[in-house]
């Protein structure tokens, strides 16, 4: 640890070198590039140099406690001081260490899909697509639908809208996976309750530069857009579907009653989802490196329950459980996700300390 922070010391006060060159400054593409690495070493290189600074004074301590003079007592007093501080300093150093998520910072893509359950599945994912919006609310970000399809019954067959705001992805990547609900549904006669699942995908937002589309690898298509249960809402053909070949993703967008603003929102939920496929199967090479759960975004299991009836939501990735499901359900999911975000962060500092 201590040699990759001696190394990053040393890029630091190079770059520090760097942004003050003339040949630097007048290319402003380079300069910023140079700025942002600057920055992102900053937290990380001046609590080493705090560290670095407070194992000097403990040194000098340890020459001036031999004697018993006033002048002793003293610096055994900072020495115990300096140390308390050294321990704490080397965790602070640890989580500066932790990778950064590079999207953290971006927008997400939520897409919600009602799995097993039928009807009650639906159901439920309308129910999940309010309190991501109401958590979207709460933190005054702005939430925007591309496409909804929905049953006679108000429960959704697909549900694809974006959140936009600071920290969204940083918050909002931990609910990708499969969302399970034991309750008794609203058309069940006799009182038993059901399980269903939902499957959520948190994508972020990728820029053009980072996704490039062939116009030969896709297919557009245009088609009416209807409402519940088929109706129609609109007579002209203003919603769009793509298909991308290479990867068989396929993409709709019927909300907006302009055929171009679709096919601007389809085209960007499909770079997000292209860019989520390719990584995601870069990343399955290193599945041993997977198995939390947490921040991964793998859908393949199962990782939070809501159960209606003893009012408990549980996420099974790190076994906390809340009782107070009508708040969650309401947007209030805070809690859970700083219990999330705890629980990865102690997990990247055990691989540090490792």
């Amino acid at each position: 640890m201590f040699e990759r922070l001696r190394l990053m010391l040393e890029r630091y006060e190079k770059l520090t070198e760097l942004l003050a060159d003339p040949d630097v400054i007048s290319d402003q593409n380079v300069w910023r590039e140079y700025a942002k690495e600057h920055a992102s070493l900053e937290n990380a290189v001046n609590l080493y140099k705090e560290y670095l600074q407070t194992q000097k004074n403990i040194e000098e301590c340890k020459e001036l406690m031999n004697g018993n003079d006033e002048l002793a007592e003293l610096a055994k007093e900072e020495f115990k001081e300096g140390q308390a501080k050294l321990e704490d300093l080397i965790k602070q150093l640890k989580i500066a260490l932790i990778p950064v998520d590079p999207h953290d910072q971006k927008n997400v893509i939520i897409e919600i899909r009602p799995a097993a359950g039928g009807e009650e599945a639906a159901l439920f994912g309308t129910e999940l697509m309010r309190m991501y919006t109401r958590f979207a609310e709460r933190n005054r970000w702005k939430t925007e639908e591309i496409d909804l399809d929905m049953t006679e019954l108000g429960g959704i067959k697909t549900c694809t809208f974006m959140i936009s705001g600071q920290n969204a992805f940083a918050k909002l990547k931990y609910e990708s996976g499969v969302h399970r609900v034991q309750r008794v549904p609203a058309t069940e006669s006799q009182g038993r309750v059901h399980t269903s699942t939902v499957t959520v995908a948190v994508l972020p937002e990728v820029e053009d530069v980072e996704v490039e589309i062939n116009e030969k690898d896709i297919k557009i298509d245009t088609y009416r857009s209807s409402g519940a249960g088929g109706q129609k809402v609109n007579k002209t053909e203003t919603a769009i579907r793509i298909t991308h070949f290479p990867t068989g993703i396929v993409v709709t967008s019927q909300d907006e009653r302009s055929q171009l603003k679709n096919k601007e929102k389809a085209l960007q939920v499909l770079k997000s989802r292209i860019y989520d496929y390719y990584k995601t199967k870069a990343d399955s090479e290193h599945a041993s490196e997977r198995k939390s759960q947490v921040g991964t975004g793998d859908r393949s299991e199962k990782i939070r329950t809501y159960n209606f009836p003893q009012n408990r939501v549980t996420d099974h990735r790190i076994g906390y459980t809340m009782y107070a499901l009508e708040e969650f359900m309401d947007g209030d999911l805070n809690e859970m996700i700083e219990a999330l975000q705890i629980a990865y962060q102690n997990e990247m500092l055990a691989k540090i300390g490792d």
